[in-house]
This record gives structure tokens, C-alpha cells and sequence, in this order.
């Protein structure tokens, strides 16, 4: 004869927060353990990838973490990846020596100009 196992919470729906499976207790009882949703890594803002280095928690457990844990110590550690940020930081480089040179391009055909 099998065992009847009564659900303990009050939630008695089958949704996603409301996952769980039988075990049983030392004592021989069987009783439902619930199980936590299945935590998402964090991704890069800007290419969808899984950031390196912070783990994959839930929200609540976020808020446990000191600040350390939750980000990488690099300029836009907690949201962009290492490649995003090396592209960002070629892309600003290479837009200020464009402005360099239209001022260099300027000046020269300004005196060409009154030449």
C-alpha cells in the first residue's frame, strides 16, 4: 500500500514556483520537498553572453552578496562583458582621433585657402 503524502503549504497549485518532489525522512515518513526555481547567469548588456565571474542566483539571494561578488573590477564590471568593453574603449579611441585629423584636414585647406 503506498503512502499518502499531504501537501504542508498552502499553495496547492502545480505552477513554476510551486515545483516538488517526494523524499523521505530519516524517520521513514515521506513528505514533499520544495524545490527552488532554477537561477539564469547574468548576461552582457550589450551581446547577450553569460557575464564571466558572478554566479547564477536568484533575485533575493542577490541581495545577500557584498558588492564584490556581484560585479568584476573593470569599468562596467557588473553589466557588459570584457570583449564589449575593449570594443567600446577602441570605439571612443578611434572617434577621438577622428576628430583630430578632421581638425588636421581644417586647418590645411584653410591655408591652402588663403594661399
Amino acid at each position: 500500500m503506498v503512502q499518502r503524502v499531504a501537501i504542508r503549504s498552502r499553495k496547492s497549485y502545480n505552477t513554476k514556483s510551486n515545483r516538488r518532489r517526494i523524499i523521505k525522512t530519516p524517520s521513514g515518513q515521506l513528505r514533499y520537498l520544495q524545490i527552488a526555481k532554477v537561477p539564469t547567469a547574468p548576461k552582457c548588456g550589450d551581446c547577450g553572453s553569460k557575464l564571466a565571474g558572478i554566479p547564477a542566483l536568484r533575485p533575493a539571494e542577490y541581495s545577500r552578496l557584498s558588492k564584490r561578488q556581484k560585479s568584476v573590477s573593470r569599468a562596467y564590471g557588473g553589466s557588459r562583458c570584457a570583449t564589449c568593453v575593449r570594443d567600446r574603449i577602441v570605439r571612443a579611441f578611434l572617434v577621438e582621433e577622428a576628430k583630430i585629423v578632421k581638425a588636421l584636414i581644417g586647418k590645411q585647406e584653410g591655408k591652402a585657402a588663403k594661399k
